[in-house]
């Protein structure tokens, strides 16, 4: 007992208790199980956005794609594809630069998502109000407005990232007390105000989207991607309102994994709710993708 020597916090002792060995390091690699299934959901969904980008290109000027505002449609698709990407961000060893990127990025991005179908239901809203004999709304139509509300919203977000940053910017950190007998390798969010003012604002731009979405719900059928919108709404909101508590009571790897999750359900949510409806209009029923079919409905 006279050589008992107290091991660092990094080491514990071997089971002969007669040397202190480095305690091994923790975190969601590529080679694992869950790391393997997370990069592969993430591919498949990068893989099916690609898609649905061609089919929506190669039918750019038919009546379905063009009523709602094709352009919008494909920021809202590329914003989208760099959301499934950013998720491959959290997987491996977390490095200084992994830590600074990966939520600022993820905010960036889903906060162009998110005004995009903003800029949907405000421009659907505005364009059937517009049709009304006498009508102000006219001189404001166009897509300036929709250009608008994404560069404001996204501008706004990226303020928020740069405060970040430049105060309390995340960072690679060494928790030793999260496991017993491990280090956990994570990234420590720097600053937990900004963190959740990041967040917070994304579901800002969720609820007015909902809302708007919501308000406009009973419009003509060639408006009525508000209804796919408003649906798209409540699985984000699902999503983020399980993600909370579920991420606040998990610890290490599989914290990691529920971020992961987190970002590839909501965005595979709008994904599917708002441009699957369409591809299957598209490229199983041709014959309601006609201006014919439209004005009828209207």
């Amino acid at each position: 007992m006279d050589n008992c020597v107290k091991c660092r916090e990094d080491h514990w002792p071997n089971h002969k208790r007669d040397t202190c060995i480095l305690k091994p390091t923790v975190f969601l690699s590529y080679e694992e199980v869950l790391g393997i299934a997370l990069i592969t959901s993430s591919i498949f969904f990068f893989l099916i956005n690609t898609i649905i980008l061609g089919i929506f290109i190669i039918y750019r000027d038919t009546p379905i794609v063009k009523a709602n505002n094709r352009n919008i449609s494909y920021i809202l698709l590329i914003s989208l594809h760099i959301c499934f990407l950013c998720s491959l961000m959290f997987i491996g060893r977390p490095e200084p630069v992994t830590c600074i990127l990966r939520h600022t990025t993820f905010g960036m991005t889903f906060s162009i998502s998110l005004s995009s179908i903003l800029a949907k239901t405000i421009t659907v809203i505005m364009a059937f109000h517009a049709t009304k004999p006498g009508s102000k709304l006219r001189k404001w139509m166009g897509s300036r407005i929709s250009y608008t509300i994404i560069l404001s919203c996204s501008l706004f977000q990226f303020t928020l990232c740069l405060i970040w940053l430049f105060t309390a910017p995340p960072f690679s950190y060494h928790n030793m007390q999260s496991e017993t007998g491990a280090i956990v390798i994570e990234c420590n969010e720097g600053s937990m105000i900004a963190f959740y003012c990041v967040l917070g604002f994304l579901g800002f731009l969720a609820s007015i989207s909902f809302i708007t979405a919501f308000l406009s719900r009973n419009l003509p059928d060639s408006f009525n991607e508000a209804k796919y919108i408003t649906f798209s709404m409540l699985v984000l909101c699902s999503v983020w309102i399980s993600f909370i508590p579920t991420y606040l009571s998990t610890r290490g790897k599989y914290m990691v994994a529920v971020e992961i999750f987190a970002i590839q359900a909501s965005s595979a949510g709008l994904l599917g709710c708002i441009f699957m409806p369409k591809c299957c209009i598209i490229l199983l029923r041709p014959d309601m993708n006609s201006r014919k079919y439209l004005t009828k409905n209207n």
